[in-house]
């Protein structure tokens, strides 16, 4: 049903595409203003391009983020990029953050600054080795003189949040200076429940979570750039984040043994915290343009700090003659400062009278995070009370790329990637340490043949690695808001990865990929059961996994560029059989097959009355290593925009998945049991929005070749 559906679509826009053809013919003197497709499916990488569609307004580049195609965030509010881990960059310099950090430091971007955000599925050796690569590019504002917008935005969840944005550009001659201002005041409210069965003494634990959190998020970032000639620019980025937050939970649980009560508890949490992030990049750049030779140069740190302070108070009834009762209280107070330093050094130039390209780089990369715990209360029995987490590592990598073009018909591209990085880890009080060291080299091959200018097809192939955050090495233990507890894995390892992709275009439109990834290791979540305590953690997994993965797309636009409307269709299977019997995961499944959908629908001046319109719908499921999706997940967004432009103002109105709350439901496999989490995200509801513009609104064309050149883009 669902290929002939797509088939339908397909059929009905290549007719409705002649008929329109033959219209034009038929008519004098009608103009038609050509721009870049909201989707484009390019060899390497898929490109929305944002600055054409009508989901801007109102939002920020999360929001924007979310609706972007081959793109799902999971309840952890990971990215994933056709179901895989990605690495985020922001005008090709890769971004400090991770996981809920990245997702309130993008909440704080307006995406009126956006240009376009490219899935890059073959990322080139250029880039850091960890899968695909998520590139978020901002608009580049030199017009003459002075301009910018403000940014208004109330929004109805469950609970109400405002957000407000100042962003001011202003270019004179040789030099550029952007300002951008943020404030967030966000409230937000996650329910949980679980189920964990344990074979061994045939036990039902059940649990229930509410948490109510606020946070107030100011934000300021400078970029200042000044042109010394036609060939050398110098720059400097400064990126300031904070937030400010207060948050409260409720857990409740049940635990049954043998279908008989063994005990229950209720918990409360109070919680507050201050983490700020300063970043600074420094940038260099020699471009000679008749020659395209190209020397980029940054030196940059990062700077993150967060204060928490959490506390529990667990009235627990454990079943016994008589019956026990205990209120236990406990405190956990963190204080965590990360140090990152980098230089990278990028130089590109042609090779030869032939067409080729070559490029060559290379990175120093410090990291020194200091994470100490400090614990207080009545039940510290199994805890360590205070104990100071170090972690430090030096990553240094070399990169070469070499591109040609043979026969005006084949496209190829070879690149090699080494990488290597020293670190060591250890406990203060606990005397726990680790230090290692390990080179990889990372191999990258694209092919890409036209037959004609009709029909193409390319090949990729990358080994990659993915190294643990970290956080995620961290053997603390605390509690948590749902009653479990939670500490990281001092012995984890990364996971090396081998990815094929090949795509084929069809008249530039239609487009069906596929793709194969094989690792024999990875790092997944685990639960552990010690005494009466649940701990989650991450753990080493041996045993090898197949994916594989097909999908169609197609981007078509009708009534003379006014309607575009972008689908697309993926079914995804999954070996997990070796996986699960090393394991000892006895009752996963051993094949996972399901699909995932999504469409985005944009009309542009709709009724000529300058009315823009958008919707976006996602089906996707979020199965990872160990866990699988019990039911799929469905997102949808519905917006409206009015422009009016004598006075540059917008005023726009969203509806975010009003028919159906988002949820996510799936089944975590483990040795001896298995852990059942569901979870109501609070992504819904509807919010207003007003901007004012003022100034020249003039916007320069964005490539990603022109971030490399004029857009600072440490990486």
């Amino acid at each position: 049903m669902p290929i002939a559906f797509l088939a339908g679509i397909l059929t009905f826009a290549q007719t409705e595409k002649d008929t329109l053809k033959s219209k034009e013919k038929a008519i004098e003197g009608v103009t038609v203003t050509v721009r870049k497709p909201t989707i484009e499916s390019k060899v390497d990488r898929t490109v929305f391009n944002v600055a054409n569609s009508s989901v801007l307004a109102g939002n920020t580049t999360w929001d924007v983020l979310r609706m972007t195609p081959l793109v799902s965030i999971d309840n952890n509010d990971a990215i994933k990029a056709e179901g895989e881990t990605v690495t985020v960059y922001i005008n090709d310099r890769k971004s400090v953050f991770t996981g809920k950090e990245l997702k309130e430091y993008l909440k704080t971007i307006p995406a009126d600054n956006l240009m376009k955000i490219e899935v890059i599925t073959s990322p080139s050796s250029r880039y850091e080795a960890t899968g695909s690569v998520i590139n978020i590019v901002l608009k580049k504002r030199d017009d003459e003189g002075f301009k910018g917008s403000v940014t208004l935005n109330n929004r109805q969840n469950t609970k109400n949040s405002q957000y407000a944005n100042l962003n001011v550009n202003y270019h004179k001659k040789n030099f550029t200076q952007t300002l951008i201002g943020s404030y967030g005041n966000n409230t937000n409210v996650q329910s949980n429940s679980s189920i964990q069965t344990i074979y061994a003494d045939n036990s039902t634990t059940f649990r229930n979570a509410k948490t109510i959190g606020e946070s107030k998020n100011p934000s300021l970032s400078s970029t200042s750039e000044f042109e010394l000639n036609s060939k050398n620019t110098v720059g400097v980025i400064l990126e300031y984040y904070q937030s400010n937050s207060l948050s409260t939970a409720n857990a409740d649980g049940l635990k049954n043994t043998d279908g008989n009560f063994t005990n229950s508890y209720i918990q409360s949490q109070n919680s507050n915290g201050l983490n700020r992030n300063l970043g600074t990049n420094v940038f260099y750049k020699w471009y000679d343009k008749e020659k395209n030779k190209i020397l980029d140069v940054n030196l940059g740190s990062n700077y993150y700090g967060e204060s928490t302070n959490d506390y529990f108070v667990k009235n627990m009834i454990e079943a016994a003659t008589p019956t026990v009762v205990q209120n236990q209280e406990i405190g956990v107070l963190t204080d965590t400062e990360n140090r990152n330093y980098y230089i990278k050094v990028d130089y590109t130039q042609p090779l030869g009278k032939s067409g080729g390209n070559f490029e060559v780089g290379g990175k120093m990369d410090f990291n020194n995070n200091v994470i100490p715990n400090s614990l207080y209360g009545n039940m510290l029995s199994g805890l360590s009370s205070h104990d100071v987490f170090h972690y430090e590592d030096n990553i240094n990598s070399l990169y070469a790329n070499y591109s040609k073009t043979f026969f005006k018909k084949l496209e190829t591209r070879i690149g090699l990637r080494y990488e290597h990085i020293d670190y060591k880890i250890r406990q203060d009080v606990a005397e726990t340490s680790r230090k290692d060291s390990y080179g990889k080299l990372l191999p990258n091959i694209l092919l890409k043949y036209s037959f004609s200018d009709k029909y193409d097809l390319s090949l990729t192939y990358s080994k990659n690695i993915w190294r643990p955050w970290y956080a995620e090495f961290n053997p603390f233990m605390i509690p948590n808001s749902n009653g479990f507890y939670s500490r990281g894995n001092i012995s984890l390892e990364p996971n090396p990865s081998d990815r094929l992709y090949m795509k084929l275009g069809i008249l530039k439109k239609y487009f069906i990929s596929a793709r194969y990834m094989f690792t024999d290791q990875d790092y997944w979540t685990d639960y552990i059961t010690e005494g009466n305590k649940t701990i989650s953690q991450e753990s080493n997994f041996a045993g090898k996994v197949h994916k594989y993965y097909v999908f169609a797309n197609t981007n078509q636009t009708f009534f003379k560029n006014k309607f575009t409307v972008n689908l697309g269709l993926g079914w995804y299977y999954i070996n997990n059989s070796d996986f699960n019997q090393k394991n000892g995961l006895s009752n996963a499944n051993n094949y996972i097959s399901y699909l995932s959908a999504s469409t985005n629908l944009s009309y542009t001046n709709l009724f000529n009355k300058n009315i823009n319109v958008s919707a976006w719908v996602e089906v996707s499921n979020q199965n990872n290593g160990n866990s699988t999706t019990n039911k799929p997940n469905i997102f949808h967004n519905i917006s409206a925009t009015k422009i009016f432009p004598k006075t540059q103002m917008e005023v726009s109105l969203q509806l975010m998945n009003i028919f159906q709350r988002p949820n996510y439901d799936a089944t975590t496999y483990v040795q001896g049991g298995t852990f059942r989490n569901t979870s109501k995200w609070d992504w819904y509801g509807a919010s207003i929005s007003f901007v004012k513009r003022f100034g020249n609104q003039n916007v320069k064309e964005n490539t990603k070749t022109d971030v490399e050149k004029n857009g600072g883009g440490g990486k």
